[in-house]
């Protein structure tokens, strides 16, 4: 896939398909296009050591979500509850939208 080239966006439902959470399901987060890269919720966590400061008087360690690569992921369509491949096309009125290849139906992020 091109670099910034992504089927994916904000708030999409997204099941991994590849890792150490294959088979796991989670909510788009945010999108890192230049990248190729995705956090997503719950998925792909890591403990992240803080130092201690002013505010923080101790160290801690935190456990966050890391950015995974979008060719991990497949999208889950909310007509069909599927996962399966994107596809792009314009409406009559000339707006461009994503759409299932599985079952048709045009994919609009909630």
């Amino acid at each position: 896939m091109a670099k910034g080239i992504t089927y994916l966006k904000k708030d999409d439902q997204v099941e991994v398909i590849a890792g150490k959470d294959k088979g796991r399901v989670g909510k788009i987060l945010q999108v890192f296009p230049e990248k190729d890269r995705v956090l997503v919720e719950r998925i792909n966590m890591i403990k992240r050591h803080t130092k201690p400061t002013e505010m923080n008087q101790q160290g801690q360690i935190v456990n966050r979500e890391a950015s995974i690569h979008i060719s991990n992921l497949q999208l889950i369509c909310p007509e069909c509850t599927k996962t399966g491949k994107v596809g792009k096309k314009f409406l009559e009125d000339g707006t461009k939208v994503r759409f299932c290849k599985s079952c048709g139906e045009s994919i609009e992020s909630k």
